[in-house]
């Protein structure tokens, strides 16, 4: 039992799990020990089956169907069985010891059984286990050299029909649907293991096919299908390992692939896996008809990406920037893509260039990638060319007025000791922006966060009473303007607490004892406490009734 204790599983779950773990201790049901393992069901919103392994090469590890526990995490379901195994410590060796035995029992009464006596169980069994008589057909059609056989088997196994009510898996269902598919999967890679991967390539071929139909018509949002899907892949690769299949016919169904031929979103193959399988004339081959289909498409996804990959796999950097080049996005986005291409290249100059073309092209500078204006900027001051990074911020605030873009212009414009006229140029358009604002419009005006952010109070205080300002804002002036406008942060605080002493709710209270609090600072300022403790006196009477309210004040001596 080396490696099970309660800092172990703490430091395998994590605190949250770990802590959430203790809610399922009695939610255990038909623990079963073995010889360095436990299994057992854990009945929560739905039923789980969990297994620790005690002592692996790894050292304590676990596994469990839940959505949580299929990501590979330690869940709190075996954090709840490592616990309950921990509270039987002292007995768990003498269960191993029987697990042990039984073991040892079974194999003993088997191996004295008769040829016709083990027959006789297997065929008891196969009449009774559905799943098992498949399987051992399909292993019997595999012996048999029977690939019609097989290929029936297979599609039986995939075939959602028994799962299915009016041609859809529901939820519940879909995981014995995959356990089911699984076995076909299995069954795949046991032909390889038997010498027969040739047959092994077709069937996995078809068997994509097939799951494409098929996770049409199933609920797989636990991912059982796409756990099956990266199975079957694996399971055609190492069949390709073993049958060397033709480069040239490998290479055009790697592209038919890629490009979507049966494609189901499951099987994600990668043609680079291949590459040691396709030797230098598949791989040549496979480059060629990428090119092509690219050529077809140059906007197609698909082939994109395809180019994309097989171009940075060979290194070749023109080949990227061509496929880039061919479908530039309006935003700049794809040059920004081609200048981090260059950069790695190191070929800075055209990196730079290419970013420069972004911002030149782009149609709508307000819509521009930020992260190529951000891009260009960063170059421009890393070579000393603090004018043209001003320009580039100015340009980019004119277009697009945020106080983001606003601080970015201040931080260039102090940098290329251009701030005083430029503040007051950004300031005339953000006021005239706040003039034009309508009803309606989100949020309060920018020119009073710009001001704010300058540390400018009476000019936002002055703004804000002439273009209007949001009650965030308002709330922000007031808390900034409070140590020297006492009287005018209280009309603020006041008027924004009123609608909230009509409200309820926690959050509610907690807003209006802030409120509160921020008031009695200005009548403390202001000399007039005794105005603040009428108005808190009325206050209280009127919202006695709020208990959660009254505790609140109460502990912050209001």
């Amino acid at each position: 039992m080396q490696g099970l204790t309660e800092e172990n599983l703490k430091l395998l779950a994590g605190p949250r799990s770990y802590e959430r773990g203790l809610g399922y201790l009695d939610a255990l049901s038909g623990v079963e020990v073995g010889d360095g393992w436990v299994t057992a069901s854990v009945h929560g919103t739905e039923r789980y089956e969990v297994e620790l392994t005690l002592d692996g090469p790894g050292g304590l590890s676990g596994e469990c169907d839940c959505p949580y526990g299929m990501e590979g995490n330690f869940c709190k379901h075996l954090v709840a069985l490592g616990l309950t195994v921990l509270a039987q410590r002292e007995s768990l060796p003498r269960q191993r010891k029987a697990a042990r035995d039984r073991a040892q029992d079974l194999d003993g009464w088997l191996s004295g059984l008769s040829k016709d006596e083990l027959l006789a169980l297997v065929r008891e069994q196969v009449g009774e286990d559905r799943q098992l008589r498949r399987r051992l057909e399909l292993r019997a059609a595999s012996a048999r050299g029977d690939l019609s056989a097989v290929r029936a088997r297979i599609r039986d196994l995939l075939d959602i029909g028994p799962f299915a009510q009016y041609g859809y898996v529901e939820y519940a269902d879909a995981r014995a649907y995959a356990d089911q598919a699984g076995q076909a999967v299995s069954e795949i890679g046991a032909l390889t293991g038997s010498g027969r991967a040739d047959d092994a390539v077709t069937l996995a071929r078809e068997a994509m096919r097939l799951l494409a139909d098929a996770v049409e018509s199933v609920d797989d949002s636990d991912g059982w299908l796409g756990q099956v899907g990266t199975d079957l892949a694996e399971a055609h690769l190492e069949a390709c390992r073993a049958a060397r299949p033709d480069p040239g016919e490998l290479a055009r169904w790697l592209v038919g692939h890629a490009l979507g031929d049966g494609d189901d979103g499951l099987t994600d193959i990668d043609p680079l896996d291949y590459q040691e399988i396709l030797g230098e004339e598949g791989m040549a081959d496979l480059r060629k008809l990428a090119v092509e289909a690219w050529r077809g498409n140059r906007r197609g996804w698909a082939e994109k990406y395809l180019m994309e990959r097989l171009a940075k796999a060979g290194g070749d950097v023109d080949a990227v920037i061509a496929v880039y080049a061919a479908d530039l996005s309006p935003n700049g986005h794809t040059h920004l893509a081609i200048a981090h291409e260059l950069d790695t290249a190191r070929r800075p100059d055209e990196a730079l260039r290419w970013a420069e073309r972004g911002i030149q092209d782009a149609r709508d500078l307000a819509a521009v990638d930020t992260a190529l204006v951000d891009y260009l900027c960063d170059r421009y001051t890393q070579m000393d060319r603090l004018p043209d990074a001003f320009t580039v911020r100015r340009d980019h605030f004119g277009a697009r007025r945020t106080l983001l873009t606003y601080q970015q212009l201040r931080a260039a414009a102090r940098a290329a000791d251009r701030w005083p006229a430029e503040r007051e140029r950004a300031l005339a358009l953000l006021r005239a922006e706040a003039e034009r604002r309508q009803q309606g419009w989100y949020g309060g005006p920018v020119l009073i966060d710009a001001l704010l952010d300058d540390k400018d109070i009476d000019a936002a205080w002055q703004a804000a009473t002439d273009t209007g300002a949001d009650d965030h804002q308002w709330l922000t002036l007031a808390d900034q303007a409070r140590p020297t406008r006492p009287a005018d942060a209280l009309r603020v605080y006041l008027r924004l607490a009123e609608p909230l002493t009509k409200e309820t709710g926690n959050a509610v209270y907690e807003r209006l004892t802030s409120l509160l609090l921020s008031i009695r600072d200005c009548h403390r300022r202001l000399g007039t406490q005794d105005e603040f403790t009428t108005y808190l006196t009325a206050l209280r009477t009127g919202q006695k009734r709020k208990r959660n309210l009254m505790r609140l004040l109460d502990q912050h001596g209001l």
